[in-house]
């Protein structure tokens, strides 16, 4: 089974991928300006939380992309 099938099957359709992936987009921004707030032993901690988030909008966007496709 693909992952498309499987999240046809729970409902999820290519618009809801895309505002998820929208909202991580606003999380990392979040995440990186408060990881300048905070002290300098968990910065970077802090930044890579930031960019670990960040990398999620592209796939998110493109699983979006593929069920889309498929509706």
């Amino acid at each position: 089974m693909s992952v498309g099938k499987s999240l046809r099957r729970r409902g999820l359709r290519g618009d809801h991928l895309h505002v998820a992936s929208l909202g991580a987009i606003v999380l990392c921004v979040a995440l990186w300006i408060r990881a300048k707030t905070v002290d300098q032993d968990e910065r970077g901690n802090a930044e890579r939380r930031a960019l670990f988030v960040g990398l999620w909008p592209p796939t998110l966007w493109l699983m979006g992309d593929t069920l889309r496709e498929s509706e």
